[in-house]
């Protein structure tokens, strides 16, 4: 028991490190904007899934479109639903401003990823680490991409049914470049979600993502489906 305690202690510590790395990151510039993400899976099966979300990314709380993010994506599940493996593709539609002026121009993206998902449970809390390797078709130019996520889910309560409508969620996803500039981003995140029933829930927090030298605040509001 006492090593028990022990090892959850440990990985606390660890996760707080990893999450927390970020703030210490200095940027030059930063703006506010907010995204719109809904998550869905379908369960096929005991073992096939088919995942599909749509993310509408804006560089202010209110419109101005950043970035239209369509994907999707055909899952594995294996050992006891701990273990997923996918395959995915996705489209990405990205309205970039042109340096300083208000002109955009528009860049479309069409990407395939394979990535891998394992989950482990803690006593209460549970932890979701995900490796994503992308190939990615920008305009005439093709690009690869290595993304590791650490995720982090606690309830604040317990009920006597070992079910909880309340939760804290934080996640850190580092992005890595095959070429040129290794580092391309890091996403820092902590919010709060809601579970509706065991088939939806809904999640809204405060997202950093920084760069080389500029960083950017997000506010994200989320919706999670499973049918």
């Amino acid at each position: 028991m006492v090593n028990y305690i022990l090892n959850i202690k440990v990985n606390l510590v660890a996760l707080t490190m990893v999450l927390m790395l970020p703030i210490y990151a200095q940027s030059q510039d930063s703006n506010f904007g907010n995204w719109l993400i809904y998550i869905g899976n379908k369960k096929l099966n005991n073992n096939w899934n088919l995942h599909h979300e749509v993310q509408y990314r804006n560089y202010n709380a209110i419109g101005d479109l950043e970035q239209l993010l369509l994907r999707t994506g055909l899952g594995y599940t294996f050992n006891n639903s701990k273990n997923n493996l996918l395959l995915g593709y996705g489209y990405i539609l990205s309205e970039n401003y042109l340096g300083n002026t208000d002109e955009k121009i528009s860049v479309n993206e069409h990407r395939i990823f394979q990535q891998f998902i394992t989950k482990q449970n803690f006593n209460k809390f549970s932890l979701q680490h995900r490796y994503r390797f992308e190939q990615r078709f920008v305009e005439s130019d093709f690009k690869m991409r290595w993304r590791y996520f650490l995720g982090l889910n606690v309830p604040f309560c317990v009920s006597e049914d070992q079910t909880s409508k309340l939760y804290f969620s934080a996640y850190n996803e580092i992005f890595l470049n095959t070429k040129s500039s290794v580092f391309d981003r890091n996403r820092l995140y902590g919010g709060i979600g809601y579970n509706i029933n065991k088939n939806i829930r809904v999640e809204a927090g405060y997202m950093n993502q920084f760069f080389e030298t500029s960083s950017r605040d997000q506010f994200n509001i989320l919706t999670f489906v499973n049918f």
